[in-house]
């Protein structure tokens, strides 16, 4: 498993590198090519064939959702490319009990939201509910969010745990 320091320091570096946290620009400057389509019971998916780097994402997922969808697809770019090309086309998405899955969306979270974001809303007295929503996110995928936190320093009340199949509820249609 990828220590939690790691996952951080890389987002990091990529926000960095990349001049941003959009991910559709942090896709092209990694060269990662995208692919829209209406799937059945598929948000996204990551692979890596012929030197290609390839991500299939939904074309009728929310914008918020694309955004999530894709961090976590460039996360497996990121960390579990050798995987993709050994013939692991379509990782388990979003199962929290697998572990490439979880380092994926650490990833994401780390892409997406800010640990100074995070910190001020807690500290100023906002649940999680009302930060998810401040920010534009799956309640989920803050509460991985604070987690990782936690396991780097911080101190935060992490009051429920992510649910791992919180994209299994996303509609597609």
């Amino acid at each position: 498993m990828i220590d939690s320091l790691e996952i951080f320091k890389k987002a990091e570096q990529l926000i960095q590198k990349a001049g941003t946290n959009n991910v559709m620009k942090i896709a092209s400057y990694l060269g990662v090519k995208l692919y829209y389509g209406n799937y059945d019971n598929l948000l996204g998916m990551y692979t890596y064939k012929w030197k290609h780097r390839m991500i299939f994402l939904n074309s009728n997922l929310e914008d918020y959702m694309l955004q999530m969808v894709l961090a976590h697809e460039i996360g497996h770019d990121i960390f579990h490319r050798d995987l993709a090309s050994n013939g692991l086309k379509e990782f388990a998405l979003f199962n929290l009990k697998n572990i490439t899955e979880y380092e994926a969306n650490a990833f994401a979270a780390h892409i997406l939201l800010k640990n100074e974001e995070v910190f001020n809303f807690v500290r100023d007295g906002y649940d999680v509910a009302q930060i998810a929503s401040t920010l534009n996110s799956n309640i989920n995928l803050l509460l991985i969010k604070m987690q990782e936190m936690n396991k780097m320093g911080f101190d935060l009340n992490v009051p429920y745990h992510p649910r791992s199949n919180f994209f299994r509820d996303v509609s597609t249609k």
